[in-house]
């Protein structure tokens, strides 16, 4: 990714500010205000926005009603979809202008964001700052529409959902900021979903490996985002837009405020579906055949478990999200070569898992998790782990249950 030198200039912070920040002429106007604020500080700001409220929705919607339901043109899409960012970019502009702020909205194009060729989920290649640069230098605020890129081709593409939030990690990066802050609707990130229970405690700080775990397993922060940070020793800052409490600051520090908690978190995703295809002829391959024909239809895979095999036959069973889960099942009917007796599809599923660095290389952990959801009653259906997460796939209608218990056995509402 390109950068350039920052030397002898004021530094840079990057804000990133989500739709629901956006959602109103009112919500531009309290986000113009935190932008001044900062401005006033003495730093160069870049910020990245969002479209508006619902209004990537509202695009989608339009989009269906045109085609008559059917799957619109991946090229037109990126370029509809691009024009909500544009909106929110320009009216920001407009706003900071009207008090007398200097500002200039930008395109993603226009910021110099070149991405590849995949439509609707591209990657940020690389980024070219001059012009970026160029406005900052002449002491205005920069508003970039995020979610947005140039492929080689000539062509508009966007990063995927959430894809803002990776556009103003890589800014930052590529513009040698401080640190990138990203303002939403939640004021930090919390042990568990404060929904399931009142005892979920806001951390201060966090290391990019557990996040890392936490959003792919559903934190709300785009997982490509937190990987870049990652990768280059970005420092993200996640805080409410609505408030001016503090936030959790994300960072590859070796020591941080939670280190002495083997379990840093409580993961949970409601959005759980199942496959089992039974009776599957056990030969080499057949994890593939399977599994193939669903990454083509791009339908995503999560938790894989097969069983021994008995009599020449196993079962394979796996999980996808809930809405994928009748798409799965007909691509195997109609598309994989494998043999087998029937699928059987499960629904009403959730992921529940204990997310932390102290558990790597350290024995009990597992135990202790499922003898603790044993005894609130709670059903383990599968289970994966890595170095630091343990997952376990339950009732749906058990979450709150099962994330009460397990926030209570690890002591997470407790501070050191």
């Amino acid at each position: 990714m390109t950068t350039s030198s920052n030397t002898g200039r004021r530094p840079v912070i990057v804000q990133k500010y989500g739709g629901s920040s956006l959602a109103s002429a009112k919500h531009i106007h309290n986000v113009a205000a935190r932008i001044q604020a900062r401005k006033d500080d003495g730093v160069d700001v870049i910020v990245v926005v969002s479209a508006m409220g619902d209004s990537t929705d509202d695009l989608i919607a339009l989009s269906d009603a045109v085609t008559h339901g059917q799957t619109p043109d991946a090229r037109e899409m990126d370029t509809l979809l691009s024009t909500g960012e544009l909106v929110s970019s320009t009216l920001m502009a407009m706003a900071l202008k009207s008090d007398g702020y200097d500002a200039i909205s930008l395109s993603g194009i226009q910021a110099g964001i070149k991405t590849d060729m995949v439509h609707g989920s591209a990657r940020i290649a690389d980024i070219k700052t001059d012009r970026i640069r160029k406005e900052l230098d002449k002491g205005r605020i920069v508003i970039v529409a995020g979610f947005q890129g140039l492929a080689e081709s000539g062509d508009i593409t966007t990063l995927g959902r959430g894809g803002s939030d990776t556009t103003a990690v890589a800014l930052a990066v590529a513009a040698e900021a401080e640190r990138c802050e990203i303002y939403t609707d939640v004021d930090g990130i919390y042990t568990t979903d404060p929904r399931l229970t009142d005892k979920a405690r806001k951390l201060a700080e966090i290391g990019f490996q557990e996040m890392l775990e936490m959003a792919v397993l559903g934190a709300k922060m785009n997982p490509r985002s937190i990987e870049l940070g990652a990768v280059y020793d970005m420092p993200v800052y996640v805080a409410s837009s609505f408030s001016y409490e503090p936030g959790t600051l994300i960072h590859g520090g070796e020591h941080t405020m939670e280190v002495r908690k083997a379990v840093t978190g409580i993961a949970v995703d409601r959005n759980v579906g199942k496959i089992t295809v039974r009776g599957v002829i056990d030969r080499p391959g057949v994890a593939a055949g399977l599994l193939q024909p669903l990454a083509d239809a791009g339908v995503s895979v999560d938790v894989i478990v097969q069983n021994a095999s008995s009599d020449g036959t196993t079962d394979f069973t796996f999980t996808v999200a809930q809405a994928s889960v009748d798409k799965a099942a007909q691509v195997l009917g109609s598309d994989s070569d494998v043999e087998y007796s029937e699928v059987v599809t499960g629904s009403d599923l959730a992921k529940v898992s204990i997310v932390g660095t102290g558990m790597e290389n350290a024995p009990g952990y597992a135990a202790k998790m499922f003898s603790t959801l044993s005894e609130v009653g709670v059903n383990i259906d599968m289970i994966t782990t890595s170095e630091i997460r343990i997952t376990t796939i339950i009732e749906k209608d058990q979450l709150q249950k099962a994330v009460q218990a397990l926030h209570d056995a690890f002591e997470l509402e407790k501070t050191e």
